[in-house]
């Protein structure tokens, strides 16, 4: 399921150590653009049969394209539309099975059918969403999503 050999084929074990090595890259570093191109390198190396993966900011009340890898994205996302938007409305993480079934999608990429996107909550605020996009639906599941909020939570005490 995993590109790195080295990453168990226990799931929770596998993001456990994506963990460890995320905060042994970011330790001491202060740069939050470094900090989330560092983290999009490490998921994406991290994760088989994605086609995207990156961060969308809160900038001046939307959500302005941060540091990603992948194909040329959307910059900018209004708040409550599409499956991101709807995150940070929500406060929550959504898991969509298929992406042309969620009402509002916005398609930046026509080869993604499923996604999963965390809101970065920091002191009550949403700061910006992680977004990760498959060319397979129901790529995402609840495992994915209990840890990549574990993820995000261990990113936010660099950013």
């Amino acid at each position: 399921m995993f590109k790195v050999s080295s990453y168990s084929e226990d799931r929770v074990k596998s993001y456990q150590l994506l963990i460890k090595q995320l905060e042994a890259l970011l330790e001491g570093e202060s740069n939050n653009i470094a900090n989330l191109s560092n983290a999009s390198a490490l998921l994406n190396q991290f994760f088989e049969r994605i086609n995207w993966v990156g961060f969308y900011l809160m900038d001046k009340g939307e959500l302005v394209l941060g540091p990603f890898q992948g194909l040329p994205a959307c910059v900018r996302i209004p708040v409550g539309k599409g499956v991101c938007g709807t995150a940070v409305a929500k406060q929550e993480s959504i898991v969509v099975e298929d992406v042309h079934a969620f009402p509002g999608h916005i398609a930046c990429d026509a080869a993604s059918q499923s996604e999963i996107v965390v809101p970065m909550i920091k002191d009550g605020e949403v700061i910006g969403v992680l977004d990760i996009d498959s060319p397979e639906k129901d790529r995402f599941d609840d495992i994915d999503r209990e840890n990549l909020e574990l993820f995000v939570e261990s990113l936010l005490k660099y950013i």
